[in-house]
């Protein structure tokens, strides 16, 4: 399983792995409890890896703000998206200390944190993620 394997569809809790394909939708797979079905283009979905964060000098791949976690936290679960705004904001700081907190906001790191955890719960292997030595650069 890879970051470009995982989605996240508006108006479903969690996160979604693909499954496969068909001619007019794709098959997905819940990480929260493995249930599986179809996805159609009236869905509106993100692929994890194609998602940044703003920073006031660039956008940094949600992918990097993973990295950044899980050398943080050593592998393991980071705090609950249900900690106090002033706590997640405090957390994500010392993620990402540049961050533009004009445009991301407290509902935005909610959702960062709560899909990090998601994917340890699911045994996610960090290590997959490929990082561009450009990107690296850049953070």
């Amino acid at each position: 399983m890879t970051l470009e394997e995982i989605i996240s569809v508006t108006g479903k809790p969690g996160l979604f792995k693909i499954i496969s394909q068909t001619k007019n939708s794709i098959i997905v797979e819940s990480l929260i409890d493995n249930k599986r079905f179809p996805i159609n283009a009236m869905h509106n979905v993100s692929v994890l890896d194609n998602i940044a964060i703003y920073t006031f000098e660039e956008e940094v791949p949600l992918k990097l703000v993973f990295k950044a976690i899980v050398e943080k936290e050593e592998g393991k679960e980071c705090i609950s998206h249900k900690e106090s705004a002033n706590k997640l904001v405090a957390y994500f700081q010392e993620i990402l200390p540049d961050y533009d907190d004009e445009r991301v906001y407290t509902s935005n790191i909610k959702k960062v944190l709560q899909w990090y955890n998601l994917l340890v719960k699911s045994n996610f292997d960090f290590t997959t993620i490929k990082v561009d030595e450009d990107t690296e650069e850049e953070v």
